[in-house]
């Protein structure tokens, strides 16, 4: 499989682990029951450390992510700045490449932006979940590399196609009107769409039931295919059938079969052309393939339109048709499952979750992370509208109902010397603690017994003996004290441990000191 390699790789491609990791700070809930967080989450923050934040509870969870990165176009005229000498990625390229940034190519400040990205959302992505990446044709090449690389060559599904533009646009030098844009799209497979059972009708009672006519040209000349070029006479009116120029689809045997089902439908003329009885209990599934092509009668002239009747002013120039990333997210879920998106612009994903759980009674949840400052102001404002209703007269568009809690990257969980930063809630750090332990979800309501039992899991007791005011130690008053739980093994974290060796061998306890042995990721 090739490789891409670019000014600065060396310095991104593990850079997701150094990210520090942040704790979320909730600043409001809309439309949610009183003192309760709603599952929807709107994200105000570097995308990355954002992302960070939510492996804790959302690694390997997420079923469909839709990104719609900068297109590094170097057009610096949008309100989301489609370029990559925005101020804060030329800052972080400065952190985190350091003067070698100042060196690069655009393409090269690009892959460096989405490299670590791109890292930590295949993290978030479930096994079967599938990953949409809108891009155009400046660095679709170089895209399709490194996801090949991150996400695996064998998990490449296809790179969708969208026609965005209605009209040809006549300002190129090259006289080319480039009136398409793509989709990359990685994963195990696509839902598919339901096939279209109005075509199949039984109008000669076939005790078979419902059926199409299909074709039979086969699609191979004599000199490729010489067993598919014969003659096809009708058994009962003697009708010779001369063969097509491309022959037929099946040979002599599998022909004779299909006459004596009687499945072949014979014209009453020798210049017309046999055709099968595709019978609807023919195929397997339900569904056919989807198309490459998507997005049909879909431009971007539609987001834009949408996105001024929302808010009656112009706010964004180019987003996505709504409809458009309705189609993405029904080929990629059911109707119960979590879609991210990290680039999330005026919140057309969310739009599109809302309007879909409308439309089918779904129960799908979005997580938005925006980095710009319009996150609350037009991202969140996006949603509450649509959530609520917008326009008046007949112009109005009911609410689709819903909720979301909204919240920006709060304090780092460590301080700049390695040590747990008190700064941040117990709660969080117990949370942080749970999930590098046992990489699932803690629920403080249901598994904690006392101040330091986190839970138990595969009959492993996790205990986190942790005071902000002073050092705690693993002794044997701690552990007739505080190690309760019945169980077959036992983690504990403590500032010290003063237990012999052959006693932690005995109780099959496992210290951890705080913070060095907490991990990293």
């Amino acid at each position: 499989m090739p490789t891409l390699h670019w000014i600065g790789k060396e310095k991104v491609i593990n850079h997701h682990q150094e990210v520090p990791y942040r704790v979320l700070d909730k600043k409001y809930d809309f439309n949610t029951e009183e003192a309760k967080a709603s599952d929807n989450k709107i994200i105000h923050g570097d995308n990355l450390e954002a992302l960070k934040s939510l492996l804790p509870e959302y690694e390997g969870r997420i079923n469909c992510i839709y990104i719609d990165p900068p297109y590094n176009t170097g057009n610096e005229n949008w309100v989301y700045n489609d370029n990559v000498s925005h101020p804060k990625i030329k800052k972080w390229l400065g952190d985190v490449v350091g003067k070698e940034g100042e060196d690069l190519s655009r393409h090269d400040k690009w892959l460096c932006m989405m490299y670590p990205r791109l890292k930590i959302l295949h993290k978030l992505l479930n096994t079967y979940g599938v990953i949409f990446i809108s891009i155009d044709e400046i660095e679709v090449n170089y895209l399709k590399i490194i996801c090949d690389e991150i996400f695996g060559y064998n998990r490449f599904i296809g790179q969708l196609v969208w026609k965005s533009r209605q009209n040809k646009d006549n300002r190129n030098i090259s006289r080319l009107s480039n009136d398409h844009e793509y989709v990359l799209c990685y994963g195990n497979q696509l839902n598919g769409v339901k096939r279209n059972e109005d075509v199949f009708s039984n109008p000669d009672n076939d005790k078979r039931g419902k059926w199409v006519s299909a074709n039979m040209v086969g699609l191979a000349d004599e000199k490729a295919r010489p067993n598919l070029h014969y003659d096809l006479i009708d058994p009962e009116t003697k009708i010779n059938y001369r063969r097509p120029k491309m022959g037929w689809r099946y040979d002599r045997n599998t022909m004779s079969k299909l006459i004596l089902q009687k499945r072949i439908i014979w014209p009453s003329s020798p210049t017309g052309r046999p055709r099968k009885k595709q019978f609807i209990t023919d195929y397997l599934e339900s569904v056919t393939g989807y198309s490459s092509l998507i997005g049909d009668g879909l431009y971007t002239r539609d987001g834009t339109k949408l996105l001024n009747e929302i808010f009656e002013q112009k706010i964004f120039d180019f987003p996505k048709p709504t409809e458009l990333i309705s189609e993405l997210i029904e080929q990629a879920t059911s109707k119960n499952e979590i879609i991210l998106d990290s680039f999330a612009g005026s919140g057309t994903t969310a739009h599109a979750v809302l309007n879909l759980n409308k439309s089918d009674g779904g129960n799908r949840k979005f997580i938005l992370i925006e980095m710009e400052d319009y996150a609350d102001s037009i991202t969140a404002e996006r949603v509450k509208r649509v959530i609520q209703g917008y326009g008046e007269g007949n112009k109005a568009v009911p609410g689709t109902g819903g909720d979301f809690s909204y919240y920006e990257l709060g304090a780092k969980l460590f301080d700049e010397e390695g040590n747990l930063n008190e700064a941040v809630s117990l709660k969080e750090i117990q949370s942080y603690i749970w999930y590098s332990e046992t990489r699932t979800k803690w629920n403080p309501d249901s598994q904690v017994t006392d101040s330091y039992h986190l839970g138990t899991l595969e009959d492993t007791a996790y205990y986190f003996i942790y005071e902000k005011e002073e050092l705690t130690t693993l002794d044997f008053e701690t552990i007739t004290q505080w190690i309760t739980q019945p169980a077959a093994q036992y983690i504990v974290y403590s500032d010290n441990c003063l237990l012999p060796e052959a006693m932690m061998q005995q109780h099959k306890i496992i210290f951890k000191k705080i913070p060095r042995d907490i991990t990293r990721f």
